[in-house]
């Protein structure tokens, strides 16, 4: 009932000067009493010290959203489930060393400054334990170079036209120029990585063996068919993103 009057109020308000100070307003209000609620309901120690008894093989999904994987304890800064644990990236992570065997990220890592992403990926190496694995999938720089080209492919096109069209308050025109400046600054977007820039920052935490592979696509089992492509239109998350995993190698 409340999320439907909530939705109802931005849809009234969107595209008003009133929109972003309500919305800030409602992400205070918000956190405010999830936080409180969750508190007082013990839900991450919970869903935490669940996940670890009844999990051989421990996962952590980090900026999970509404993309909660079955098997995974599924993290967020404001989880909207009581099936994940509230985690904020840019602080030391609520685990011992060497808890986990994988952790994975999907368009998450951007939407923090390059010095926190910095930190991140550090606790992304620290949680796993010996020969444990990252995975972390984000935009590509590369992408919106390639959006600039003259010669676009129809994918390409595709995509400046959805975007504008789904963004038309930001981006006024189909044009390139628009939805690279719009996608650099939207959505809380604060750094946008290529894969020389992400694969440095594995490296700086101690990441090995760094490889790029194809968007649900690993060598790995546990990192298969975990990107969330429908929540876009088809081809769109392949087109913008690039996917990166590393191997925490015995000291």
């Amino acid at each position: 009932m409340m999320r439907n009057i909530v939705k109802a109020a931005k849809a009234r308000l969107s595209g008003t000067p009133f929109y972003a100070p309500a919305q800030a307003v409602y992400q205070r209000v918000y956190k405010t009493v999830h936080l409180l609620r969750r508190g007082i309901l013990r839900v991450n120690r919970t869903v935490t010290r669940e996940h670890l008894a009844s999990q051989k093989v421990k996962k952590l999904h980090l900026g999970c959203g509404s993309h909660i994987i079955d098997g995974w304890l599924n993290s967020d800064f404001l989880p909207y489930s009581e099936r994940v644990v509230r985690l904020d990236v840019t602080k030391r992570f609520p685990f011992p060393d060497g808890t986990f065997d994988y952790v994975f990220s999907e368009h998450m890592i951007e939407h923090i400054p390059h010095a926190q992403g910095q930190h991140m990926l550090n606790e992304c190496f620290r949680v796993p334990r010996p020969n444990g694995k990252v995975r972390i999938t984000t935009p590509d720089l590369a992408f919106l170079i390639a959006l600039y080209h003259d010669k676009k492919t129809e994918l390409h096109k595709r995509y400046i036209q959805w975007t504008a069209e789904s963004s038309s308050q930001n981006v006024p025109l189909a044009m390139d120029t628009y939805v690279i400046n719009n996608f650099v600054r939207d959505w809380g977007h604060q750094f946008i990585y290529d894969e020389k820039a992400l694969g440095a920052s594995l490296q700086r935490a101690g990441f090995q063996e760094i490889t790029r592979c194809n968007l649900n696509e690993s060598s790995a089992e546990e990192f298969r068919d975990l990107e969330n492509e429908e929540k876009i239109p088809e081809g769109f998350l392949k087109l913008e993103s690039f996917t990166l995993e590393g191997t925490k190698k015995p000291a």
